[in-house]
């Protein structure tokens, strides 16, 4: 009878593998998977699990075919109740943020965008999909698609640093009053995936908002997506009864 082979429980696991990226300097190569799965007695696949823990917590950064290195990242600690641009946020920390690989659409909208922003027939918008790196690497991936009359690819000059709703606060124009925001944890599709450099699969926030005008006119359908590691949102609530 072959005995299978021995492996160490998760918990385990995690903390071999946290001491060994605790004791790494910032920038440090990890060992190749093989010698590191070796090293920690486990599969492959069960360190790969592992990893994935520790690259949504901020501490790995991987790239296929560049390996796994160390990072301490600085984290963007904000609530929710008041609407910022990363830039914005970022700054106020006194961390650098600049946008990466931009993509800009200019045509039909998708069925779930023509009822996001109320769309009529025949109307046109302008999708915006933008990465932001910090420190390096990638920490957000952010998609706005705007009807036509708000934003066109031409607006966004030679000058867009990432953020749409900075460019339209600075522009004045729609005059803006709320936004509704929902956030979600979801795991990253292959599309989301590749611009973040992270794995299918992989677990990501995700904010998905409505931005209004004040004539109650949607003008923004947005998808932020977040590497947990980078970004704490948190929330003030108020006691019910007071």
């Amino acid at each position: 009878m072959v005995k299978p082979k021995h492996t160490f429980p998760s918990q385990k696991l995690h903390e071999d593998l946290r001491a060994i990226i605790a004791s790494a300097q910032p920038g440090q190569k990890l060992p190749a998977e093989p010698e590191l799965a070796r090293q920690l007695g486990v599969a492959r696949a069960t360190l790969r699990e592992a990893m994935r823990i520790f690259e949504a917590q901020g501490m790995l950064y991987r790239r296929q075919g560049s390996g796994t290195v160390v990072i301490r990242p600085h984290i963007i600690d904000t609530g929710l109740e008041v609407l910022e641009s990363i830039e914005t946020l970022a700054d106020r920390i006194g961390l650098s943020v600049m946008m990466g690989e931009l993509k800009v659409e200019y045509g039909d909208p998708r069925e779930d965008e023509t009822d996001a922003l109320g769309l009529a027939p025949d109307s046109k918008v302008t999708r915006v999909m933008r990465v932001i790196r910090s420190e390096g690497h990638p920490v957000a991936y952010l998609i706005d698609v705007l009807p036509e009359d708000i934003l066109s690819p031409e607006d966004l000059g030679n000058h867009f640093s990432g953020s749409v709703l900075d460019l339209l606060l600075k522009r004045g124009a729609p005059p803006l009053s709320q936004s509704r925001t929902e956030l979600n944890a979801i795991t990253a599709s292959a599309e989301i995936a590749k611009p973040l450099g992270v794995q299918r699969g992989d677990v990501l926030l995700r904010l998905s908002a409505q931005l209004y005008a004040t004539n109650g006119r949607v003008v923004d359908y947005s998808f932020s997506y977040f590497l947990p590691g980078y970004f704490r949102f948190h929330i003030v609530r108020r006691v019910g009864g007071l």
